[in-house]
């Protein structure tokens, strides 16, 4: 893939980037921090699309991949506290922007594996895809959809 190609499979697929890289995280820097390292996968990765998929379900794959993996060692480290500058600045006052704010909560406290499901299904994707991407059947897809509702639903 030369880099003019690289470049335009970014610009027609950043949103999707994007959205897997807010559902990982919360801070602005950090979601900016696992777009480019989602861009160096890729990038990295791009010599060995077979194109057994399409683009965006490889774009999709990789993504979440990433983010599962940088999720997966921040939880190895030992917690610390970041500085407060009593700036909140995913703050949004309006009622459909909380409860995007309480929906999200609530995803954020699914695993990691169900939260990718999720984050696919909301962005519409069939559940063939879905299974494609994350590595399950079509089935299995749908039975875990049920389950992770179920959890939700019972979160407070």
């Amino acid at each position: 893939m030369t880099e003019r190609e690289f470049e335009k499979m970014v610009r027609e697929h950043r949103g999707e980037i994007y959205t897997v890289c807010y559902m990982f995280s919360t801070d602005k820097e950090e979601v900016a921090d696992l777009f480019q390292e989602i861009l160096i996968n890729l990038w990295k990765g791009s010599g060995t699309f077979r194109g057994e998929s399409g683009l965006g379900t490889w774009i999709w794959k990789v993504s979440l991949n990433t983010c599962i993996s940088i999720d997966r060692s921040r939880r190895r480290r030992p917690h610390t506290e970041p500085l407060s500058m009593d700036i909140d600045l995913f703050e949004d006052k309006d009622e459909s922007a909380k409860q995007i704010g309480a929906l999200r909560n609530r995803i954020s406290k699914l695993g990691t594996f169900d939260r990718a499901i999720v984050l696919l299904w909301l962005e519409n994707l069939s559940y063939e895809e879905i299974g494609q991407i994350v590595g399950i059947s079509t089935k299995n897809v749908s039975v875990r959809l049920v389950r992770i509702k179920e959890q939700l639903k019972k979160m407070k």
